[in-house]
């Protein structure tokens, strides 16, 4: 089972681009990334790495983002 920490303030966001935490990422009640890599985030986007060929990018303020830690 897995647990889950939303990412807030840019502080979350560094420690996450830091230790390359695991997130879930989602828009609408929808899961939209998921197991991506926060990559560089700015005030209004986060860019998150999910494989070698695949980034997305996602808007802060509509988007919903989660650390991801096994139990």
């Amino acid at each position: 089972m897995a647990l889950n920490r939303r990412l807030n303030t840019d502080q979350d966001f560094e420690e996450a681009v830091q230790r390359e935490i695991r997130v879930r990422v989602f828009q609408d009640d929808y899961i939209v990334t998921s197991n991506g890599i926060i990559i560089r985030f700015d005030e209004e986007t986060a860019v998150v790495q999910s494989s070698v060929s695949e980034i997305a990018y996602h808007d802060r303020r509509t988007c919903e983002f989660f650390e991801v830690r096994k139990k």
